[in-house]
This record gives C-alpha cells, sequence and structure tokens, in this order.
C-alpha cells in the first residue's frame, strides 16, 4: 500500500482489513520517506518502507485522497509507480488513486473508473484511459480500480475471491459484518453525480 500526504483513511484500511485476512499476504506501508503520513482527516499511518528502499511486490495498491492533486505533478512518484506497477502481478487503485495510474500512463487503453464526485478531474490525468462512468469496481487484465471510498472494500473482496476463493471472501466479510456488494456495475453514485442519465420513473 502507497501512502502520501493527505491520503484518504478509509481507502487504505478499509482494503487493509479484508486483504489482511488472506493466508499468506504480508502487508507493507510504503510512503516517499519512513515514517508518520498524515490522512486527509488528520491521523498519520507509519510508512514501514521509502519507496525507494520497498521490498519486491507482487501486488500494488495506490489510494485515493486530497494528496493526489499534488502528486499528479510528482515526475519521480509517477516513475515509480509505473516501474513497480509494470512488474507486479497486480495493480490496485481506490477512489482517485486512479488518477495516479492514469497520470502515469498506466491505464491508457485499460478499462477503469474512479470517485464519481471528482470523476471529470481523474479522466483529466488520462484521456487513453476507457473510462467507466458506471461501475462500482473495474477488472481489466491486472489492473483493478474502484470508485470512491467504500468501493474499494468490495473491490478488495473481490480481489480476496480471486486470490483465495469465494468461501474465503465470504468469511471474512462475514466476521467483519460487511455487507459485500458483490455487483461490479451497480453504481447508483453516478445518477448522483450525474454522470449518467436517471433512471426513468
Amino acid at each position: 500500500m502507497v501512502l502520501f500526504e493527505r491520503f484518504e483513511l478509509l481507502d487504505v484500511f478499509g482494503p487493509l482489513e479484508m486483504l489482511g485476512y488472506v493466508p499468506g499476504l504480508q502487508i507493507t506501508l510504503l510512503a516517499e520517506a519512513r515514517g508518520p503520513v498524515s490522512s486527509t482527516p488528520g491521523p498519520a499511518a507509519v510508512a514501514e518502507h521509502a519507496l525507494a528502499e520497498a521490498p519486491p511486490l507482487d501486488m500494488l495498491l495506490v489510494p485515493g485522497g486530497i494528496g493526489t492533486r499534488k502528486l499528479v505533478e510528482n515526475d519521480d512518484f509517477l516513475a515509480w509507480l509505473r516501474e513497480r506497477s509494470t512488474r507486479a502481478e497486480l495493480v490496485l487503485s481506490v477512489c482517485t488513486g486512479s488518477a495516479l495510474l492514469a497520470r502515469a500512463g498506466l491505464l491508457d487503453g485499460v478499462r477503469a473508473t474512479s470517485n464519481k464526485l471528482a470523476f471529470a478531474w481523474v479522466t483529466e490525468q488520462g484521456p487513453k484511459v476507457l473510462w467507466q462512468k458506471e461501475a462500482r469496481w473495474v477488472w481489466d487484465d491486472k489492473y483493478v480500480t474502484s470508485s470512491g471510498v467504500a468501493a474499494g472494500i468490495d473491490m478488495s473482496l473481490a480481489v480476496v475471491e480471486h486470490l483465495g476463493g469465494a468461501e474465503l471472501a465470504e468469511t471474512i466479510a462475514h466476521r467483519t459484518e460487511y455487507e459485500w456488494q458483490r455487483d461490479p456495475h451497480r453504481d447508483p453514485f453516478a445518477r448522483i453525480h450525474g454522470l449518467v442519465d436517471p433512471e426513468p420513473e
């Protein structure tokens, strides 16, 4: 999991709560420098590794948050993201984290989605991306992108199902008393934020 100043808390810890129950999966937090990284609401998380010292990564997860607005201009970060994503087996994003993947050129020609409230800004970061306006999450090749904040939990359970089977994913959802939205196409927020036409009355 990549951290940056003003990341969104639930983008990080919602998915990590789900993925943390997968046997054999070791989670690590990364940032430009080791140490505490402040979230948008305020509380900090501690990065265990600097990006330059990150261990090999089979899976990479990029959260969103208001800090993405600054990070899309950080060429060093985008180069690191491009290099590590190319080598990873799965690359995930939550919310506006897909803007970072798009700006790095990783989603060109790939179907992807993002936070619906910030959709206009996100899509500007990757004009060659096949942006999906109405989607809870989208899985295309090795890239898995979700809509805003809480959608990252549903996406993560889909990844758990891919890694360990449906029974494990359902067990985790029940253990955490989470009502898993398993349909990636169900996205009421696309209509709420005017990205698609309202349903006929």
